[in-house]
């Protein structure tokens, strides 16, 4: 029996697997530079209009990005590209980090990173129907229920949210949120034709950020801007944002869409709460109780048995179903 191709495993051929280290490094960047960017989301929309200021977060990460891709002499991507890179864009950053945005007028940076930690069922369930088309193994959805036991453990922790009526609607555009981010990361993993990782980082970073900054103009965000009244707490944490948060961070999800399985990539979404949590901690004061810990000891173990999973062993009971890869 010849071995199942790529289209049938959904993870690189042997000679394409990358090195242990650039993978290590990339979830390092996705587990602890997002987790930060919570906390760096509320301070930046203190003094500036949320969907502006993701516009701009966007817009110019991009730029700087596309304008070195352009300098190493990459190809002009094509009218095909930049329309794949548009859709890829729309459900990752407008509807997926921009309902995150909104959200944060009214939701603790905390709660925020809770919510969204419903990204990796939906990812499975996405991938499952509209991606490999393969089921779920027993130890991913093992990991997956573990996850949300941590999940729920820290969200009754104390100094997390206040509730009422406000976070309610916060917390459904972060639902909305988790369930886009989790749509464009399978389209974004099975798009077929698309650019190179650091090229696609750039235009859809580029396409979202003008949707995000049309979505912006038409609420009303430019009239409501006061300029001078932008705090440098702000300004520093959208530079944080559009370098570490965008560039670094962004950039490493896309290439780990690429490179290891969905419900690998998805595990960040349990360990960004367990980050923004030991934030608040230090920087906002926020409490930080044995239930807190012994919430977050439950998440880190549950990424590690979905992680550690054979990179080779998709499916239940070790079946696969030929064909190509779907998407969305």
């Amino acid at each position: 029996m010849s071995p199942p191709d790529r289209a049938e495993t959904g993870v690189p051929a042997s000679k394409d697997v990358p090195r242990l280290a650039s993978v290590l490094l990339a979830f390092a960047a996705v587990y602890l530079i997002w987790g930060s960017t919570y906390l760096a989301i509320r301070w930046a929309i203190e003094t500036m209009p949320p969907l502006l200021m993701a516009a701009a977060r966007f817009l110019v990460a991009g730029a700087l990005l596309y304008a070195w891709q352009l300098a190493k002499g990459v190809p002009i991507p094509t009218r095909a590209q930049w329309k794949a890179a548009a859709i890829g864009g729309a459900f990752l950053l407008v509807g997926g980090n921009g309902a995150v945005v909104i959200a944060q007028q009214w939701v603790p940076s905390g709660i925020a990173a809770l919510v969204v930690a419903s990204v990796p069922l939906w990812m499975v369930l996405m991938d499952w129907f509209f991606g490999s088309r393969v089921a779920p193994s027993v130890r991913a959805w093992a990991g997956l229920a573990t996850g949300f036991v941590g999940v729920a453990l820290l969200a009754g922790s104390p100094g997390v949210g206040a509730g009422g009526s406000e976070e309610l609607i916060g917390a459904l555009f972060l639902l909305v949120a988790a369930m886009s981010w989790a749509a464009g990361s399978i389209y974004t993993r099975y798009a077929q034709g698309l650019p190179e990782p650091l090229s696609l980082v750039s235009m859809q970073m580029l396409t979202g950020g003008t949707i995000l900054l049309m979505l912006s103009l038409a609420f009303g965000d430019l009239a409501r801007l006061d300029v001078a009244s932008i705090s440098m707490k702000s300004s520093l944490a959208l530079m944080y944002l559009i370098l570490f948060g965008a560039l670094v961070g962004y950039g490493s999800y896309i290439w780990l869409l690429r490179v290891v399985t969905p419900a690998r990539v998805a595990t960040y979404a349990y360990v960004n709460p367990v980050v923004a949590m030991l934030l608040g901690w230090a920087l906002a004061d926020e409490p930080l109780t044995l239930r807190s810990l012994a919430a977050a000891a439950i998440i880190l173990g549950a990424v590690v048995l979905i992680t550690t999973e054979s990179w080779g062993s998709r499916g239940t009971g070790g079946r696969r179903r030929a064909g190509p890869a779907g998407k969305i």
